[in-house]
This record gives C-alpha cells, structure tokens and sequence, in this order.
C-alpha cells in the first residue's frame, strides 16, 4: 500500500520544507508500527527543487484477520473470498487512512512549530496513489476531489491484466492530484476519502466516528455536493450516525453561511441555557398563552410537535390536568436533552406514564399521532422550507385531525423593536421565512377551509399599536358540522 507527496520549491523555500511540515527527516527513512502493520516513511527525492515523501504499509494479513475475529474486512464483500489473500496489503483503503492519522498526526492537525506561516499557507502539491480501490469508479473520484481546489484530479483505470485487456479494467484506478493546497487540508480529505472510495472499512465504526469525519471534513466537507454519500460511506451506512453527522454538518453549514460559530446557531438545543428571548422574556409568555389555550379548548392529551429541548412538555407536565403528553421531534440529540430536562430516568411511575418522547417528521403521516384532543406547533413552521409546508398541513390537519391545533410564529414586522437584530435579518438563522401578521392570517385560512376547521387570532407578547405583537398565534379548532359527518359516515 503506498501513497506519495510531492512538492516543487526554490532557494528562497526550498521544497525540503516538506520534511519539517510532515515532522519526518528527508535524510533518513522511518518506521511506525500500527495495529494491522507497519509504516514506512522515506523521500526517494529531496532537493530545493523538488522533494516528495513516501509512504508505505505493508499490512501483515494474518493480523489483519485475527483482530477481525475471523471476518477479514469486517464483513465486506470480497472478505468471503479468502481471509489471507486479498488486496489489503496491496491497494489504498482505511488501513492507510489510519496510517495517515499516526504516522502524519502533527501534519495533519496543522500544527508546525518550526514553519507555522508555511503550514498555514496553500503549497504546489502532487499526490500520488498507485491503486486506489474506486466503487463507483473515476467518475466518482472526479466528483470527490474535484470541489476541493485541486487543479488537476486524474484517476486512470487499472486494467484486470494488461497482457489480455480484453478482460476489462478493475475497480482500481491510479490517482493523481496537483493542486495549491494547504498541506493539512489535502491529508485529512484523503483520510475521508480513500475509505468512501473502498466504501469499507477494516474497524467497527463506533459513535466517535461521527467526531473524526467532523474534525477531519472541516472547512470542505459542509459545503461538498457530495456530502450524504461520503458521511454515509464513511460511517458504513449506519444510518443513526449517518444523520447524527449530517445534522452537525448542516449546523456547521448554516454558520458558516452567517459567519458564526456553530454554537451561537446550535442555540435550541443549549444544555446551558434556556431559549428565552432578551430582553423580555417571550418564549415564557409564550408557553402560558399555550396552555392557556390548551386549558380553554378542555384538551388532556396533548402533542407538542418539534418539541426540541422540551420546556413545553415540561410546564405541561406541572398540570395534572394533561393526562397524556407526546413530545415528537426529528432532532435525537433535542430528545436526549429533554430527557435529561425532565429527567425520564428518575420519574415516578405514574408520572412517567403521562410523557412520551418520540422521534419524528413533521412532513410524514404517522398514525400515532391520530386521535389526541390537542396538538402544539410552538415556533416550528418557519423552519421549514416553503414548499414543504403542504406536506405538514395534511400530516398534521388532514391525517392527525385533533380537536385543537395552536401554531405560534415570530411576526416579521415587530423586528424593527429588536435593537440588536440587523435589519433584513431574522430571528434566527435557521428560519426559512418570517411571515407578516397579513401573511400567517391568509395561510390560516387557507389550511383551516381545506381541512375543516375554524380559526383564531390570539396575540403572545405586547401588542404594538403599529407592528403588532412579537408572537402571532393562530388556534384552529375542528369544526363541529365536521365532527358530525364524520361520525354519519363511520355509522
């Protein structure tokens, strides 16, 4: 398994800077032992002209085998062909991903003690890889490295046997990048992205997972087209950690677009602090308008939908007058935390009997919400994005159909109050859309006729004479005459 650097320099910055870059002499070879082998790094050239560092794994298969208790790859395809012969000593997979990471650590965090400016500075690079195993093939390799600033991306198939090419080509193919790159940034996509390409892995992928593709995709991998196949492939399909991942990544996106640090867009789900809005404490009067409504409309089994860090399921839980009470929200990591909120595992029995934490979409019927007397949408439609709103409605309005629905929504026009929101922008960086008092009144009607029920106008927050409140809520209440045919037609 053999993977090469190379760079071109002059007098003034010699290309054997690539030596204290890699943290590895060009004057003499080293070696590394790694769990499934040993490591090899040695310069076949070091000039000021021209430098390139060498890195070789010869991967001991026996070991290989016996730390896979028996499966080889661990359970890949071509693992049934044989446990010894194969092509992990031979061609570019995790094995050298992991290699990377311990024998090219320093390298690839950035870090240089003895040229800071040059490892933080793009450098003429050409990698090579003489047989990198491609699922997808070429193609494939070109819609990987081709986003990330490499100027030339050659991936040429490696023929099954050249002495009878009518047999075909493999699934290898020899890489070629050049490109001025920092030389960090072009380690970490290959540690992403030789696995994705074998679209194998020689480990068991475990939680932490989702950490390293994070540390290592950052700065390219939010913004890459090609995203969900390379989180997916990396994390081997695991589908909880494939959307764990891509959750991140679009927290990452989103600050990134607004030129802020994920953190201060994470902030629904801060473990730390409430998401009460400064200076007037609006998600509060908020909650109460809610469950004023709720008690008005006699409701006792309630659904709080996007329920996120569960303050609502919380203050509902306060009144015994709600004897069944189901958070739903597609966020497992905003349902770890309402649980730790309500604190789940430490409840009494009977109360515990009245809560239900649930993961769910919004946009997708699901039958265990039907029959409840009340369902809550508390700051939630104008997180998505508009043309998904139909597929909300039906769920909710036509196959849901509780007695009472309360949606509550920021009104746009009481922003100018807000000293501290720039104009133009919105409360928070994740809404799609912020809706005039005009704006949500005719999208109330409108779903309200459609599904049979009336509907409401209750302001949340003052009243401003000339914007309006901070808070609009609507309350839809299904219409009785409904009821009635409905309950005709089941007789």
């Amino acid at each position: 398994m053999f993977l090469t650097i190379s760079t071109t320099g002059t007098p003034e910055r010699p290309a054997t800077d690539l030596g204290f870059l890699l943290h590895k002499h060009p004057d003499r070879s080293q070696t590394f032992s790694t769990s499934h082998g040993t490591a090899h790094v040695f310069y076949p050239e070091a000039s000021a002209q021209r430098c390139t560092a060498a890195l070789l794994l010869e991967v001991d298969p026996v070991a290989l085998v016996r730390k896979g208790k028996g499966k080889g790859r661990g359970g890949a395809p071509d693992a049934a062909l044989a446990q010894y012969v194969n092509d992990r000593p031979y061609a570019a997979s995790s094995l050298l991903s992991v290699a990377l990471s311990t024998v090219f650590k320093s390298a690839l965090s950035g870090a240089c003690k003895a040229m800071p400016e040059r490892a933080a500075a793009p450098m003429e690079l050409r990698i090579e890889v003489p047989a990198l195993p491609a699922r997808g093939g070429a193609e494939l390799v070109r819609k990987l490295f081709g986003p990330l600033g490499w100027t030339r991306v050659e991936a040429v198939a490696v023929p099954l046997d050249e002495k009878f090419p009518e047999w075909g080509d493999s699934r290898y193919v020899r890489l070629v990048l050049e490109g001025e790159l920092r030389l960090a940034d072009a380690l970490r996509q290959l540690y992403v992205l030789l696995p994705v390409l074998d679209d194998a892995k020689h480990y068991w992928v475990a939680p932490d997972e989702v950490d390293k593709l994070l540390r290592a995709g950052d700065g390219w991998l939010a913004e890459h087209p090609e995203q969900k196949l390379i989180t997916s492939r990396y994390l081997a399909r695991r589908w909880g950690l494939t959307r764990q991942a891509m959750e991140r990544l679009e927290l990452v996106r989103l600050a990134e677009s607004d030129d802020l640090d994920v953190e201060s867009v994470d902030n629904a789900v801060d473990e730390a602090s409430d998401t009460e809005e400064r200076p007037v404490p609006l998600a509060v009067r908020r909650r109460e308008a809610i469950l004023a409504a709720l008690t008005a409309a006699g409701a006792s089994r309630v659904l709080d939908l996007g329920c996120g860090q569960g303050q609502l399921v919380q203050a509902l839980l306060k009144d015994v007058r709600f004897t069944e009470i189901v958070g739903l929200d597609v966020s497992m990591r905003a349902l770890t935390i309402a649980s730790r909120r309500l604190k789940l595992d430490r409840m009494g029995e009977r109360q515990a009997a009245r809560v239900t934490l649930r993961q769910g979409s919004l946009t997708y019927t699901d039958k265990r919400l039907k029959g409840y007397d009340a369902a809550v949408l508390s700051e939630v439609v104008e997180h998505l994005d508009p043309e998904r709103l139909p597929a909300l409605e039906f769920a909710v309005f036509g196959s849901a159909r509780p007695r009472t629905v309360l949606v509550t929504t920021p009104n746009v026009e009481y922003n100018v109050r807000w000293e501290s929101l720039p104009a133009g922008h919105t409360r928070h960086s994740d809404h799609r859309f912020e809706w005039t008092r005009t704006e949500f009144r005719a999208w109330a009607g409108t779903v309200a006729a459609r599904h049979g029920y009336g509907v409401e106008f209750v302001p949340v927050g003052p009243d401003d004479p000339e914007v309006g409140p901070p808070t609009q809520m609507a309350v839809f209440t299904i219409a009785a005459t409904t009821e009635t045919e409905k309950e005709a037609k089941a007789a």
